[in-house]
């Protein structure tokens, strides 16, 4: 099977996978954060953290990488719906709100993938 169909797959479940989340989210969590893109981005920083690593110990392969790391975790995290949501609410003049999702999402989904990392080590 091809790379790209593997990405096609990967992301053909990915994409849906956000959807829920954010579906999900919105359901639970009422309110003006954006918790549905918010849960998508940490858990891609962290699934994606593991499988780099676990790709570069071999564990995975080219197409392993190809269908969950480039396709699913691809799909999962958004950062275009992550910009257009800081921008929404930096424009309405909730800076200190943006200015919190803004480095929250950032310090956490590095730290999300530092850990997926660690615990891909760990297991190999």
């Amino acid at each position: 099977m091809g790379e790209w169909l593997l990405v096609l797959v990967g992301g053909a479940i990915g994409a849906p996978a956000r959807y829920l989340i954010g579906e999900a989210a919105r359901a639970r969590l009422p309110s003006a954060f954006h918790w549905g893109t918010f849960l998508a981005n940490m858990a891609a920083s962290l699934i994606l953290g593991f499988l780099v690593e676990a790709g570069t110990e071999g564990a995975l392969g080219s197409t392993g990488q190809a269908l969950l790391s480039v396709g699913f975790c691809g799909a999962l995290s958004t950062w275009s719906t992550f910009s257009n949501e800081l921008m929404s609410t930096a424009s309405s003049l909730r800076i200190a709100q943006a200015a919190s999702y803004l480095l929250v999402t950032v310090a956490l989904g590095l730290a999300l993938s530092f850990t997926g990392a660690a615990v891909a080590q760990t297991l190999w």
